[in-house]
């Protein structure tokens, strides 16, 4: 019953949309991203979304930063080993390796693992530390993911989001 409702309801707001506008699609995942849980790595809400560089130099948004409070835990997004805590351009950055190439980051982190430590989805990294540049908030988590040098967007390991419609007016 739900999805004979919801497929004529999701193409007549693709009728309605004006050309060129966003499409209501959660991200793609990466190519190949190994099968299991991935979690955010604290609840909050996206502050500025991934903008990926339109080459390796370019300019661009290399994760995506989300809300925080200075202190909050900070949790591995999925399984894998810690490759580096430390500083990198002095901000407190913490890495983890996961299966099929990935690897996220995680920044400002004050760490509480080392390299070396295998984690779970869900095992504290450290605490969130203030001071991300352009955050709006008291603090920002900026969580990247890449494979090999090239960057993908982190919200892409997630769960796709429930999508509802609301009426207009």
């Amino acid at each position: 019953m739900r999805r004979r409702v919801l497929a004529p309801l999701l193409l007549l707001v693709a009728l309605l949309l004006p050309a060129g506008a966003p499409a209501l699609a959660a991200p793609a995942p990466p190519p190949d991203v190994p099968a299991g849980p991935w979690a955010r790595p604290v609840d909050g809400a996206v502050t500025r979304p991934f903008d990926p560089p339109p080459d390796r130099y370019g300019p661009g948004h290399r994760g995506a930063d989300l809300a925080g409070a200075p202190g909050t835990p900070v949790l591995a997004a999925g399984d894998g080993v810690v490759v580096f805590a430390g500083m990198v351009a002095g901000r407190p950055v913490v890495s983890v390796d996961h299966a099929g190439g990935l690897r996220t980051t995680y920044e400002p982190v004050e760490a509480v693992v080392g390299a070396g430590r295998p984690v779970s989805r869900g095992t504290a990294l450290g605490t969130l530390a203030g001071g991300h540049a352009g955050c709006p908030v008291a603090a920002c988590l900026h969580w990247g993911l890449r494979r090999g040098e090239v960057y993908l967007d982190p919200l892409s390991l997630l769960e796709p989001p429930e999508v509802r419609l609301l009426p207009m007016g």
